[in-house]
């Protein structure tokens, strides 16, 4: 379908670093292609959801109707907010939590693991504020994107990571969910990838995943913090969740595929995975997110990964943002509905 003859309005968001710059489509009134109502695609019809549009007529989300099986289905009656994404209203929480984060971030102590190996990991730890004698609390694992990447232990809770990083620590979901949120870093890719020196990649479409039962360097080292944490900590080891955006969603969607039996819920948001793995993960409790319009990740390869599980006989929950690029983060993480979610799993 042709998508022309429609205004489009890109607005950078200032909370992104230089290298995470992403851009947010406004499309014009006049629904268009592949975020529209009445808009058609062959095997799927593409509706408007029942959240409607905003004054700019950005659809919150779409609901994809399936005819033979093609594409993946958005998870009807998740509770999101129904504000559509361009709106004041919906920007609210977004603004709110981006004027917190400063002080949010100053509540994660830093520390560095070194292992047996010499390999060194910086990562900081949000220790809830009481710890009650005998009780064990969940422990939320953030993986950032590559604008967190590095050794200085900072970049992992600023700039776009804010959102998923700092969310589980706002006082007022501490005060009903305290649980500890850890936020690694890594100056390598989260999932084993295969760069070549010669050819190195210029895009994210370009990198090439190892096989996946090949374990990368950074969830391996993520694993053995985890796996520290649990042992002296008082962490409940039945409500490990593992959640990140781009970079660090597929890191998440890496990590559940090598211990599937391990977390209690994954919440990979704009992140590439590996539709072989489904089988191996089908029954992880998930909520995916992505952006329709993501023009890093395109929404295709959570699609084919969604109707992969559920053939596989799982249940994911799947959220797509219609008119959203790859800043999608920023609604998903602002979703109060996913923060009751994710601490109502266990494994």
């Amino acid at each position: 379908m042709k998508e022309a003859a429609t205004e489009t309005r890109r607005h950078r968001d200032p909370a992104l670093r230089d290298s995470e710059t992403r851009w947010l489509v406004f499309r014009g009134s006049q629904p268009v292609g592949r975020s529209g109502t009445g808009c058609r695609r062959k095997n799927r019809e593409v509706v408007m959801s029942t959240f409607g549009l905003s004054s700019h007529g950005v659809v919150l989300a779409v609901s994809l109707l399936l005819s033979t099986g093609a594409g993946a289905q958005t998870s009807p009656d998740l509770g999101l907010l129904p504000q559509a994404p361009g709106s004041d209203a919906r920007g609210v929480p977004i603004e709110a939590l981006k004027a917190r984060a400063a002080t949010l971030a100053a509540g994660f102590a830093p520390h560095v693991h070194a292992n047996a190996r010499g390999e060194r990991m910086p990562y900081r730890l949000f220790t809830p504020g009481t710890l009650e004698p005998g009780r064990r609390y969940p422990l939320v694992v953030f993986l950032h994107g590559a604008g967190g990447s590095g050794t200085d232990n900072v970049k992992q809770l600023e700039g776009a990571n804010v959102f998923g990083a700092l969310v589980w620590t706002l006082p007022e979901n501490q005060q009903k969910h305290p649980a500890f949120v850890l936020a690694p870093q890594s100056d390598v890719n989260w999932p084993c990838v295969i760069i070549d020196p010669a050819n190195p990649p210029r895009r994210p479409a370009d990198l090439k995943f190892c096989p996946p039962e090949q374990l990368g360097t950074g969830a391996r080292l993520a694993f053995e913090i985890i796996d520290h944490l649990i042992a002296t900590l008082p962490i409940d080891a039945a409500r490990v969740v593992v959640t990140g955006h781009s970079m660090g969603g597929a890191g998440a969607w890496h990590m559940i595929a090598h211990r599937p039996r391990f977390f209690a819920a994954a919440v990979p948001v704009c992140g590439h995975p590996l539709p072989e793995t489904a089988n191996a993960v089908k029954d992880v409790a998930l909520w995916n997110f992505h952006g329709e319009a993501d023009e890093v990740e395109p929404v295709a390869t959570s699609r084919v990964m969604i109707d992969a599980l559920r053939k596989a006989g799982g249940s994911p929950r799947h959220t797509e943002y219609a008119g959203v690029g790859h800043n999608v983060f920023m609604w998903a993480y602002t979703e109060p509905a996913l923060v009751e979610w994710v601490f109502a799993q266990r494994r």
